[in-house]
């Protein structure tokens, strides 16, 4: 199954990918009336650079999870098998 599912997990990928862009942009706009500084920019404030790299990496992950979980919930639901693991791995 997890074969079948590979294409469907790409194209949730760059979904999340594109929802998370705008999500962040416009958290962004809301924190700060100017663009998010990215790591090349030379005159960007290190507190101002770490803050909007937290926010941004919060923001991805969020989506990207939040979207392969509704992916997959679709997958079972379509075919009734979950593409993935059943439980977390104990420790």
């Amino acid at each position: 199954m997890k074969l079948i599912f590979a294409p469907i997990g790409i194209i949730s990928g760059l979904l999340a990918g594109l929802i998370a862009k705008k999500t962040f942009e416009r958290l962004w706009a809301v924190i700060d009336d100017e663009e998010a500084p990215e790591p090349d920019q030379r005159e960007a404030s290190l507190p101002k650079l770490m803050i909007a790299l937290v926010v941004e990496g919060a923001v991805f992950r969020l989506t990207k999870g939040l979207v392969d979980r509704a992916a997959r919930r679709s997958f079972a639901g379509l075919t009734g098998s979950w593409p993935g693991e059943d439980a977390p791995d104990r420790a």
